[in-house]
């Protein structure tokens, strides 16, 4: 945005000389620093999706889980394993996963 601020600028006649081409070089200097910024800023992180993500999340019981049942997370149904049993509308913590079925616990309280 600043670079299209100075070519502006200096198409309409307002910087004068040596004056001109320093500013295009700072402008240019500038936006090229801030584009190259906000890319490392985007990639520092993994992108996080999957199963993996919902580990340590508590969620709702939807199917009885005595050994195996189904949870809800974010509206979506997931087979769920759990070890002690879990009774419908049990709150329960995702403790892991077995490719895509999830481990929970009851949650106390």
């Amino acid at each position: 945005m600043t670079f299209v601020v100075a070519v502006v600028l200096v198409a309409l006649g307002v910087v004068h000389d040596g004056w001109a081409i320093a500013l295009l070089v700072g402008t240019g200097t500038l936006e090229t620093s801030q584009t190259l910024f906000w890319i490392w800023y985007s990639q520092r992180r993994r992108i996080q999706a999957g199963a993996e993500t919902m580990i340590g999340r508590v969620v709702e019981v939807a199917e009885e889980a005595r050994p195996y049942g189904l949870v809800r997370v974010d509206g979506e149904l997931w087979r769920a394993h759990s070890a002690e049993g879990a009774a419908r509308n049990e709150r329960v913590r995702i403790v892991g996963r077995d490719g895509l079925t999830l481990e929970v616990v009851r949650e106390p309280g």
